[in-house]
């Protein structure tokens, strides 16, 4: 109870010191940011309508799916993980291409048990896909995965709505980083005063 009451005395004299209503305390997650995630995948779901409308894009996953996708690219989760975050692991390989297709790379989708040009150079030839894997020495689904990586990495279509994605990914990094900044300081000041008390300042 004694400590409680510390405590309680503690951030009272906070509040006072500093003219702050917001108290951070010690050990405390910050969960809330200057723009949310909610907001945040709200705004990229209006952008992946506009692409889904416009037919540049073919996928089971909706406007509001692709968004989550995006933020959880972001936030360094996998295409399994993802999946999962969307509510199906089964969806990892839909998660992939549609992550493929918004130019979020990995540097897995481009690790080829094959020269990436000499890939380009078969594509380009008049060859069949399955006579290009029997020369790779890949499965045609494996073929066509190395295809969807090459062409969405030269297709400029989604360019400027990707370009809109990471302006507001960009927003958040900031806001989340101003955030910690403010939490950060509160906690300095805080410490401070605790130290100001434990050795009989106040």
């Amino acid at each position: 109870m004694a400590e409680d009451t510390r405590k309680r005395k503690l951030l009272e004299l906070f509040t006072t010191i500093t003219k702050k209503k917001a108290i951070v305390e010690p050990m405390r997650k910050v969960h809330g940011t200057l723009r949310d995630r909610d907001a945040v995948e709200r705004e990229i779901a209006l952008i992946m309508r506009e692409i889904l409308d416009r037919g540049y894009f073919k996928t089971k996953l909706t406007p509001r799916q692709l968004a989550k996708l995006v933020v959880a690219y972001y936030d360094g989760m996998n295409d399994t993980e993802i999946a999962r975050t969307l509510g199906d692991e089964k969806l990892s390989k839909t998660v992939a291409r549609a992550r493929v297709r918004l130019k979020l790379f990995r540097d897995l989708d481009f690790k080829m048990p094959f020269d990436q040009e000499k890939l380009v150079k078969l594509l380009e030839s008049d060859k069949t896909l399955k006579e290009i894997s029997e020369e790779l020495n890949v499965s045609p689904s494996t073929l066509r995965e190395y295809r969807h990586v090459i062409e969405q990495r030269n297709d400029t279509t989604l360019d400027p709505y990707l370009e809109r994605i990471r302006d507001v990914m960009e927003d958040r990094d900031l806001s989340e980083a101003m955030t910690r900044g403010v939490a950060n300081d509160g906690l300095s000041e805080a410490i401070d005063i605790t130290e100001a008390i434990d050795m009989g300042e106040f």
